[in-house]
């Protein structure tokens, strides 16, 4: 069957970022591949990939085309790093390390089952100094600045060896976050310790939850500032985030998370509150000469 592999127009355009599209066909439509570019001022050089093939069609060189033509759609808008994210052991997990792709970093999934959770039974260690609050949606207006502030504190987490520039956060960004949640009819929670000398925010954890309130929430952001680590935070929002979640949602069956394989604090914090492995996902990325 001869393949062509025609470029799409993507209407999946959003503030930060824009994406390009393939489609790969013969008789029939055999594969796809779509190439979201960057275009935060520091992160412009990133493009993300994603690239599949039926099962049926593959090994017949669809997905090796595909490729070709998402790095030079990367390479014609400027970007010089491909990210790739692949399920170790996968098919697509060989794929990429095949065509000079290189793992620069694991990220190990996790889920936190609900169904047989008793709220007793997590930790409830207060950490003196700080108070907890909690909100959805957006930040309150007295909160918003330290908030913003607090989410820079996840810059420094484990990357691996991926260049991906830094991440610049304001206000406007934080709202911006939690209006998308709120237009694609999902609900944006936050758990949050506060400073009792400064009532600012010094530590967070986010958590997106289904509209209808089933199936399983997904965690965004979890940071605690550096000043005020080593103290239990991040495990005492996490846990008041996961009662809280009990009760607001009693029919959500799970929480998920991620982690970098090597942020071993973070993962020894879910394993405590009860998260369990899932799989591995190898994030690859290829330089572009």
């Amino acid at each position: 069957m001869s393949i062509t592999i025609t470029p799409l127009t993507d209407p999946d355009y959003r503030p930060f970022s824009r994406r390009l599209a393939w489609l790969a066909a013969g008789d029939h439509p055999v594969g796809s591949a779509y190439l979201r570019l960057n275009s935060k001022p520091t992160q412009q050089h990133l493009a993300e990939l994603e690239l599949a093939v039926h099962p049926a069609d593959r090994r017949q060189g669809i997905g090796t085309q595909l490729l070709a033509a998402a790095v030079e759609g990367a390479a014609d808008n400027d970007a010089t790093t491909v990210l790739a994210d692949a399920t170790v052991g996968s098919p697509g997990d060989h794929f990429l390390a095949a065509r000079g792709f290189t793992v620069g970093l694991c990220l190990v999934y996790t889920r936190l089952p609900l169904a047989d959770l008793d709220p007793r039974d997590l930790p409830d260690r207060r950490c003196a100094g700080y108070r907890l609050t909690s909100w959805a949606g957006a930040a309150p207006e007295g909160l918003i600045e330290s908030f913003t502030r607090a989410r820079a504190a996840m810059s420094d987490a484990p990357v691996g060896d991926i260049a991906y520039g830094v991440e610049v956060w304001d206000v406007e960004r934080s709202r911006h976050v939690a209006e998308v949640v709120a237009q694609r009819g999902e609900l944006l929670e936050t758990v949050a310790a506060l400073d009792e000398a400064t009532g600012e925010v010094v530590a967070f954890t986010e958590l997106v939850v289904p509209g209808d309130g089933r199936g399983d929430a997904q965690h965004y952001g979890t940071a605690v500032i550096p000043s005020h680590r080593g103290k239990g935070l991040s495990r005492w929002v996490k846990a008041e985030q996961i009662r809280q979640t009990r009760t607001r949602h009693p029919q959500l069956a799970g929480l998920l998370t991620d982690t970098a394989a090597t942020n071993h604090a973070m993962r020894r914090t879910n394993e405590s509150l009860g998260y369990r492995e899932t799989h591995q996902v190898n994030r690859y990325h290829y330089l572009i000469t």
